[in-house]
C-alpha cells in the first residue's frame, strides 16, 4: 500500500502543492456544488410534486362532489311524491303524461345541480314494465334487459340499497356522449315502509367531466384515471400512455404519493380514491419539471467550470511561483558541488522570506567554502607532520640499536650498571616508537617511570628518594603513555636537582575524592619550589616547561574537557596533579593478578 502511494504522490514540491490545492479545496468545493445542485433539484421536484398533488386533490374533491350530487339526486327522486306516484300508479295518468312529468323532473334536477356540467343521465324503472330516461338511448329501450342488468343483480345478491359501478358501458347516444364508459349509481327506490317500488340508475359521464376539468392544465402534463388493475379509463391527452413500470409502481401503493419513472423520464404523482378504487394520476415530464431551472443550470455550470479553470490556473501559478526559487536554489546547489561551492544566488531578484533564504544560502556557501579550505590546509599540515614523524623515527631506531650494542658490551665487560641503564633507556625508546597506542595500563606506565627514575638516580648519584603509592585494583586502568615521566622529570630538574641531599619525590595514584569515576595521578617533591626554580634555572627555561604543555595538549586531544593538569605550589616543593576519566580495561581478581605476576617473573 505504501509503495502504491509512493507512485501516486508526486515527488516535486510544485506538483505536490498543486495536488494539495486540488484535493483540499477544489475537490470538496466541486462535491459541495454538485450536492447543492442535486438538493435544489430535489427541492424543485418536491415543490412541483406538491403543486401537482394540489391539482389532483382538486380533481379528487370535484369527483367526490359529482358522486355526492348523484347520491343527493337519488334521494331527491326517492322522496319526490310525484315521482313515487308515477312509479307506483302508472295507470293514474296516461303514458304520455307520465313521460312528460318525468322529463320535467329530470330537467329541473339538471338545472338545479348540474348547470355547470350537464353530464348526468337518469334512468328510472317501475314494477309495471315502464322505463323513464333523461337522455336519448344508444339502443331502443328494453325494460327486461335493463332490469336484468348484472349490476342490479349484484345489488340484490348483496342486499345493498345502492351500488357504484365505475366501468358501466356507455348506453347514451353517440350524438350526446362518445365516452366508452360511465360511472353509474345503481339503487332501489323504497317508500316510507321500506318497500321497493322501482329501480334507479344515475350515470356520470366522468370522461366528459375529466376533459372539462383539465382544459386549463399544462399541455405537456398528462392526467389519467386508472383502476387498481392498472386499466386506464380516462386520459387528458388521447395518445398519452403510462409506462408499465409506472402502472406497477402506482398500483402497489393504495395511497397518495409520487414515483420517479426513469424509463419514461417523468415524475408520476397519484391520488387514491378509496370509494371507487381508482387512481388519479398526473405524469410530468422531467424536461417540463426542470424547464424553469434549465437555463439557470447551464449558467451555473458554465460559471462553475470557468471559476474552476481560473482556480486551477491560479493554483498552478502560485505553486510555480513558490517553488521556482527553491528549484533554482536546488540547481545551484548541484552546481555548487561541481564548482567547489563557488556559487552565489543573486539577491536583487527576491523579497521577503525568499530573500532571507537566499542570503542564508550565500552565507552558508561562504562558510562551507572556508571550512573546506581549512580542512584541506589541515590535511596538508597533517601529511607534513606525518612525514616528519617518519623521518624522526629513524634516529630513535638507530639509538635503540646502539643501546642494544652497548648492553652486550656491558655484559661482556661485567658492568651491570651499564646494562641496567641500557635496558631502562631501551624501554622508554621502545614505548615512544609505538605510535599506534595512545593509552596503556597504569602498571606499564609505572614500570616506564621506574626505568626513567633508575637512569636519573644513576645520573644524580642517588641523592633523592622515590615513594610510590597506588591501589592494586587500579593497575589495569588506562592512562596516556609517558604521562608520569614528564611530571617526574620536572620534579627532578626544577625541584631537587640542586639539592645535595634530602630530596624526596612522592608518586600517588588513586580515585578522585570528589569524583569517583575519575583517576588522579600526583607527583610531589620537596624541592626548592616554583619561584626559586624560576630564578636559579641555569638554562633559563620557565617552569612548567615544554613537557607539561605536551601533557596538557595530549589530555585535550584524548579526553576533551574531562582531562586536566594542575601545578600547585607548596610551602616546600611543588605538586603536579593529573586528573583523567577512570577507564578500567578488565575485571580484577586474585587469580588474574597471580597470572600477571607469574608472567612478569618468567619474563
Amino acid at each position: 500500500m505504501r509503495g502504491l502511494l509512493s507512485h501516486l504522490v508526486p515527488h516535486k514540491l510544485k506538483y505536490r502543492l498543486f495536488a494539495a490545492f486540488v484535493l483540499v479545496i477544489l475537490l470538496p468545493f466541486s462535491i459541495l456544488n454538485i450536492y447543492n445542485y442535486q438538493k435544489i433539484e430535489s427541492l424543485v421536484q418536491k415543490k412541483v410534486s406538491e403543486q401537482s398533488h394540489e391539482q389532483l386533490d382538486n380533481l379528487h374533491r370535484s369527483l367526490e362532489d359529482q358522486l355526492s350530487i348523484a347520491f343527493k339526486t337519488l334521494i331527491f327522486l326517492e322522496q319526490d311524491t310525484e315521482v313515487r306516484q308515477i312509479l307506483q300508479e302508472p295507470d293514474r295518468f296516461s303514458s304520455l303524461d307520465n313521460k312528460d312529468m318525468m322529463e320535467d323532473k329530470f330537467k329541473g334536477l339538471n338545472n338545479s345541480f348540474f348547470l355547470y356540467n350537464p353530464s348526468v343521465y337518469f334512468t328510472l324503472l317501475d314494477d309495471h314494465g315502464h322505463v323513464y330516461t333523461s337522455y336519448q338511448p344508444r339502443l331502443p329501450l328494453d325494460y327486461d334487459a335493463i332490469a336484468s342488468n348484472a349490476s342490479f343483480a349484484a345489488m340484490r345478491e348483496t342486499k345493498a340499497s345502492y351500488l357504484w359501478v365505475p366501468d358501466d358501458a356507455n348506453y347514451v347516444s353517440r350524438d350526446i356522449s362518445k365516452s366508452p364508459m360511465l360511472l353509474s349509481l345503481y339503487a332501489e327506490l323504497r317508500d316510507r315502509g321500506n318497500r321497493t317500488y322501482g329501480l334507479a340508475r344515475i350515470s356520470i359521464d366522468f370522461s366528459f367531466w375529466f376533459q372539462s376539468m383539465l382544459q386549463k392544465s399544462e399541455s405537456d402534463q398528462a392526467y389519467f384515471i386508472m383502476t387498481r388493475k392498472g386499466e386506464t379509463i380516462a386520459r387528458s391527452i388521447p395518445d398519452s400512455e403510462l409506462s408499465p413500470e409506472a402502472i406497477e409502481g402506482v398500483s402497489r401503493a393504495p395511497d397518495n404519493g409520487y414515483w420517479m419513472d426513469d424509463r419514461g423520464d417523468a415524475l408520476v404523482n397519484y391520488s387514491y380514491l378509496s370509494s371507487l378504487d381508482w387512481y388519479l394520476v398526473d405524469r410530468i415530464p422531467l424536461r417540463v419539471l426542470f424547464n424553469e431551472i434549465e437555463s439557470l443550470k447551464q449558467q451555473y455550470f458554465v460559471t462553475f467550470f470557468i471559476i474552476t479553470a481560473v482556480f486551477v490556473a491560479v493554483a498552478f501559478m502560485l505553486a510555480y511561483t513558490f517553488t521556482r526559487p527553491l528549484s533554482r536554489m536546488q540547481s545551484k546547489m548541484r552546481e555548487a558541488v561541481r564548482k567547489d561551492l563557488l556559487i552565489r544566488l543573486p539577491e536583487k531578484n527576491y523579497k521577503g522570506e525568499i530573500l532571507e533564504l537566499t542570503r542564508t544560502f550565500n552565507t552558508m556557501m561562504v562558510d562551507m567554502n572556508g571550512l573546506i579550505q581549512r580542512l584541506r590546509a589541515e590535511e596538508r599540515q597533517k601529511d607534513a607532520v606525518h612525514f616528519q614523524m617518519l623521518l624522526a623515527q629513524m634516529n630513535p631506531h638507530f639509538l635503540l640499536n646502539t643501546l642494544n650494542t652497548l648492553k652486550w658490551i656491558g655484559l661482556r665487560g661485567g658492568s651491570e650498571e651499564t646494562v641496567e641503564i641500557c635496558l631502562s633507556l631501551g624501554k622508554l625508546l621502545e614505548t615512544s616508537l609505538n605510535a599506534d597506542v595512545d593509552l596503556i595500563y597504569l602498571r606499564d606506565e609505572i614500570e616506564l617511570t621506574r626505568a626513567f627514575l633508575y637512569i636519573q638516580q644513576v645520573r644524580y648519584g642517588n641523592r633523592f628518594e622515590i615513594e610510590f603509592s597506588y591501589d592494586e585494583d587500579l593497575v589495569y586502568a588506562l592512562v596516556p603513555k609517558l604521562s608520569l615521566q614528564p611530571l617526574v622529570d620536572n620534579a627532578i630538574r626544577h625541584g631537587i636537582a640542586n639539592m645535595q641531599e634530602g630530596g624526596r619525590i612522592w608518586i600517588r595514584m588513586d580515585r578522585d575524592v570528589e569524583y569517583p569515576d575519575r583517576l588522579t595521578l600526583e607527583v610531589e617533591d620537596n624541592g626548592v619550589g616554583l619561584e626559586q626554580s624560576k630564578r636559579s634555572r641555569e638554562e633559563g627555561r620557565k617552569r612548567p616547561g615544554i613537557g607539561l604543555d605536551n601533557v596538557r595538549e595530549r589530555l585535550r586531544l584524548l579526553f576533551k574537557d574531562k582531562g586536566e593538569l594542575d601545578i600547585v605550589p607548596l610551602p616546600r616543593g611543588t605538586l603536579c596533579r593529573l586528573r583523567l576519566p577512570l577507564l578500567l580495561s578488565q575485571p580484577y581478581d586474585s587469580g588474574l593478578h597471580a597470572i600477571d605476576r607469574q608472567d612478569e617473573r618468567e619474563a
